[in-house]
């Protein structure tokens, strides 16, 4: 057994540790949950850090238990939260709940015959035939509004001057529901620790005083910082919103940019947190980057590991020929091998036109497409300029007066990239 505690301590990763946690942990096998919105069919890097946890507890020996929330969310939890959330249907929770273990997988194993093998539960599953007396009888005449209101979760939510309508008896009761899932969990499979962001204290505390007052036992409870970024900006955010773990909601090329882009003091603690890296592999390369932090050693070895694992290798490679593309040598032939989604990404923002398929079938003059027929350049004696100081490239590659453009230059049988310089692009959309 690895000292789970410990692990997680010189990561970044600890907030608040109930009293005899640690010991607890020690003393063998243990199974811990973490719970999952499951209101999306993929999670997004917010919930990364939560993943991590059960990750890091399957690798120090113990049994990691996902709970995917198909009651708790359609009610809507009101930690810093101004609104409710929708009603979902059992179909949508079903696909939903498949898509997340999919997700998960690549962090935990669901599979293998070990005695800490990872299970997937779906609190959906016994509190649907749970009635609104029989709840209120057998769970909440145990814990009193008094211990339910001093909850700072739902201190805040009824202060803040967005809870102008207040806060609803549905969103109230949420800690009583969470809380019985730690019950339950705590019954059926011997469940003993709930771990979460600092943000879930109360909600799984209550968990914990249920086990006491009604299964006559003990429960425990970690939580973890909620991360932030150096800026201030939230962690987990782009320009386009969520950073999603899914694929065809966020592509791996943007996924990797993100954590590439990341400041130096994030980076920093982000590849303690974010990868499986040790200690001293970590340090090493924190002192590497320290020497030479225009090389971006450490932002590249955490993208390179987190898209590694979130995606796949191959997703890595690409992102990487893609990134390399706007600011490192690339050819024609590497542009090509580029799918449409991770192009538009990369030229996300820069200027394009349309031209039709005919003119290119036709054979287009380089001038005609810098200047009339794209509106790259405002003329044609300022695109002849620019070809005599051999300034243009077209596909990454540089082009004279002469040259003519073609069906065999188009990428994705779409595109065309002109560039003027270093710097400045311009894509023809072909339709």
């Amino acid at each position: 057994m690895k000292n789970f505690v410990e692990e997680l301590t010189w990561r970044g990763m600890i907030h608040t540790v109930m009293p005899g946690a640690e010991d607890h942990l020690m003393e063998g096998i243990r199974s811990a949950y973490v719970g999952f919105d499951p209101t999306a069919d993929s999670l997004h890097i917010g919930n990364l850090v939560p993943i991590m946890l059960l990750a890091h507890y399957q690798r120090c020996g113990h049994k990691p238990i996902a709970l995917v929330g198909g009651a708790t969310g359609m009610i809507g939890d009101p930690s810093g939260k101004s609104n409710e959330r929708n009603l979902l249907d059992e179909k949508t929770l079903r696909h939903n709940q498949e898509a997340i273990k999919k997700q998960l997988s690549h962090f935990l194993d669901f599979e293998s015959d070990a005695e800490n093998a990872a299970v997937l539960v779906n609190n959906y599953d016994w509190m649907k035939d749970f009635s609104f007396l029989g709840f209120i009888r057998d769970v909440g005449k145990h814990i009193t509004v008094n211990y339910m209101m001093a909850k700072d979760s739902v201190k805040n939510r009824i202060s803040s001057d967005t809870a102008s309508e207040g806060m609803s008896f549905t969103e109230f009761t949420y800690q009583l529901v969470q809380g019985y899932d730690f019950l339950h969990l705590y019954r059926d499979i011997n469940c003993t620790l709930q771990m979460g962001g600092s943000d879930q204290w109360g909600n799984i505390t209550t968990g914990t005083e249920l086990i006491r007052r009604i299964g006559n036992g003990k429960g425990f409870a970690i939580t973890c910082p909620l991360i932030t970024k150096s800026d201030g900006s939230k962690f987990g955010k782009s320009e386009g919103g969520n950073v999603w773990l899914d694929a065809n909601r966020t592509s791996p090329y943007k996924f990797y940019q993100y954590w590439l882009n990341s400041s130096d003091e994030d980076a920093e603690k982000y590849i303690k947190i974010f990868t499986f890296l040790n200690k001293e592999e970590i340090n090493a390369l924190i002192d590497i980057h320290q020497e030479a932090p225009h090389l971006r050693v450490l932002q590249k070895r955490l993208a390179k590991e987190i898209t590694t694992m979130v995606h796949s290798k191959d997703d890595l490679e690409n992102a990487i020929k893609a990134s390399n593309i706007l600011f490192g040598k690339s050819t024609s032939e590497d542009l090509k091998q580029l799918n449409e989604q991770t192009f538009l990404d990369v030229f996300d923002g820069v200027p394009q036109t349309e031209i039709a398929l005919t003119d290119i079938e036709n054979g287009l003059d380089v001038i005609a497409a810098l200047a009339e027929k794209g509106g790259f350049l405002k003329s044609n004696g300022e695109a002849r300029r620019a070809l005599k100081e051999n300034s243009i490239a077209v596909n990454k590659e540089k082009v004279g007066e002469d040259y003519t453009i073609t069906t065999n230059d188009l990428i994705n049988n779409k595109f065309v990239l002109l560039q003027r310089g270093k710097k400045n692009y311009f894509v023809l959309t072909v339709k």
